[in-house]
This record gives C-alpha cells, structure tokens and sequence, in this order.
C-alpha cells in the first residue's frame, strides 16, 4: 500500500466543558509527531472563540460552528473530511497525516464513530485511531454526579487525561482516579500538572494503526480490566479479583469482560452481533474482541463494535499469545451482565459452562 493510500487515523478529542481540551491540542499540535495533522474543531452557538485560541495554520484548521459534531453538523463533518482527502491527494495539502477532531463539550462521541465506520466514502480513507477525553480533577466528580453527557464521554475513551491535577489534594485525586478506573477500566490514564503532561497521541495512534499481532495484544490486555497495583492505569489499590466485575454505575454506565473457553462458531457468533446491535445497540457504548473462530482456530478475528455499528472484523495471521480463549470486553449503559451472557448462549450457540470473567492468571 502506497503512502498516499494509507488510511489516515483520526483522533476524537472530547471532554466536558472547561476540562481543558483546546490546552491540550495547542500542546499536542507543537510536537513533531503532528507536523502533518488537520485539526476540525466543533462550537456550539452563535459565536466560535475556542478556534481563536488554536496556534494552528490556516491550511490546518476547520471550523465547525453553530452545531455540535454529534448531531446537527454530521454531514458538515462528512463533507470536510472528504475535502481535506480531496486537498491531501491533490497536493493542495501536502503530508496529511493525522486528523484531530475537538468536539464540544456536550457532545457525545459515539455518532462521530458512526460516521467514520459506517460513512462508505470515509471507512476506506480514514481509521478511528482512538478518543481522548479530558477530566478535569477539580471539578470532575461533580461533573460526573450531574451529566451523564460527562459519564459517556469517559465511558467511551481509549485514553484518559486527568487535567488540573496540581490544584487538587493526592486523596481527592486518587479517588477519582479510582472512580474513573470503575467508569472506564480499558482505559488508561494520565496527568497533566501545571499544564505539562507525558501523554503521548501516537502512543493509541500506533496500537490502533498496527497489524502487528502484539499490539492488538496490547489493546486487548485483559490484566487492564483487573487493576491491580501495577497496573496501565497506575492508581494502587483499585483491585477487582478473579471472577468480579465492575460494577460502580455512573448513569447505568457499567462495564463487563468475558471469556470464552471453547471456539465460536463464526456465523452463529455473527448472528448474535446482529440481534445486540438492533436491540440493545443504543446502550452498547463499545465492544471491543478478540475472537477464537472454529473454522481458522489459528487466526483470530478482532472485533470493534460502537452501538449499532461493527467494523468488519480483522483476521490476524496469529495469536498474539499462547491465550487463545475468546475475550470480549463491553462498556454499557443499563444492560446487565447476566442479560449479555443469556444471549451469548441462546444465538451465539455458546456452552454457559464455557463462560466466564477474566482471572489474572490467566491473561
């Protein structure tokens, strides 16, 4: 695949308002890593100023206004990433290499995943490298408690950053770190004090671009589900054993790992997908799979789900470890485990004795 034809990953940038998302695209926007990125940033209202505040070129920069990115402006988003593919190939904006999209802070990310996964002219153009939510560590519990805007956006990240830590007490940050872990146990976390942070965008860039079979490992690790002392996200003490779940509900937002001992068959396994997404797809935050299929035992099927929508699954050439039970992992809004794993066994056709939570041992 020549370089003009690679997808190009797009980043979600998310986060309640006044979490400190524009700060943390101007500091994303000066390293080299992003020299060739185009930033889209969504405002709702009359009047954009957050734009102003961007220290990007002209030829990065879109403007999404008088809408959010989630609803009323998709098919803005459409048009704008079909015109930098356009500019990109045509050479009127050379070197486009990442897109960076800042949504409101109102703004829920799961219909912008719709768009880049089930739009025909953008699934094959673009690839969701991941979504990046801001907390901010002073008023992020309240937040939490009163938005459930706030507790989605969490819910669905791929990487947590923790703003403002410095003004906060090391208790008060460990507890909503704590909370976070709960709300998002897939993803990991960091901070960013005085405004300066280690997080790094490449870092869910690479896993999400790659096809090497450690990386899908990596994002699939099921000891992350399990939070113990060492752990990615590097809070002591937040410890689920064996065979426990996560179950602090934040506005019925509740996540759930699974495992599978024996192999699935594929178009039963698929059927089941099919009846989750037209029944229960609107509380499917996100699914995310690594799949143990009959008719290739040896190459698993990877699977990423956004409520009603599925990307094919990816067939790797390997296992990426001498794991090779099937494992899923769900983030869910007012769907509980037990209904998840009833309809594991009635249209997926799976033993209920096969099933069962994730035990480090066995990760």
């Amino acid at each position: 695949m020549s370089a003009a034809d690679r997808p190009i990953p797009v980043t979600i940038l998310t986060g309640f308002l006044g979490s400190g998302k524009t700060t943390l695209l101007n500091r994303l926007l000066k390293r080299p890593s992003l020299a060739g990125a185009a930033v889209i940033i969504n405002e709702f209202g009359a009047i954009g100023l957050d734009h102003l505040l961007i220290e990007a070129s002209e030829e990065q920069f879109t403007l999404l206004d008088n809408g959010c990115v989630c609803c009323t402006v998709r098919g803005d988003l459409v048009a704008t990433l079909k015109a930098l593919d356009r500019r990109s190939r045509d050479g009127g904006l050379p070197g486009l290499t990442h897109v960076l999209i800042e949504t409101t802070g109102l703004a829920d990310p799961a219909p912008i995943l719709h768009t880049l996964m089930a739009e025909p002219d953008l699934a094959g153009r673009y690839v969701v490298a991941g979504i990046v939510t801001t907390v901010d560590a002073v008023n992020g519990p309240a937040t939490l408690d009163r938005h459930a805007e706030a507790a989605k956006q969490v819910a669905v990240a791929d990487r947590l950053l923790v703003t403002k830590a410095d003004l906060v007490a090391d208790e008060a940050l460990s507890a909503l770190r704590h909370r976070l872990a709960a709300l998002a146990p897939a993803a990991r976390q960091s901070l960013a004090r005085n405004g300066e942070t280690d997080f790094d965008l490449m870092d869910i860039t690479h896993s999400a671009m790659a096809s090497d079979a450690r990386e899908v490992a990596a994002w699939l690790d099921i000891s992350a589900y399990e939070c113990g002392p060492d752990c990615a996200h590097d809070h002591p003490g937040h410890h689920h054993g064996p065979g426990e779940h996560h179950v602090h509900a934040h506005h019925g937002i509740q996540s759930y790992s699974f495992v599978i001992d024996e192999p699935v068959e594929w178009s039963a396994f698929a059927r089941w997908l099919d009846y989750v997404a037209v029944l229960k797809g609107e509380d499917l935050l996100r699914l995310k799979g690594l799949v143990h299929v009959t008719d290739q035992p040896g190459r698993p099927l990877v699977l990423h789900g956004v409520q009603h929508v599925f990307h094919p699954p990816v067939r790797l050439d390997a296992w990426p470890s001498a794991d090779r039970r099937t494992r899923l992992v769900f983030i869910v809004r007012d769907i509980d485990r037990e209904t998840i794993a009833r309809t594991l066994v009635k249209f997926a056709s799976i033993d209920p004795a096969s099933i069962g939570a994730p035990s480090r041992a066995a990760a």
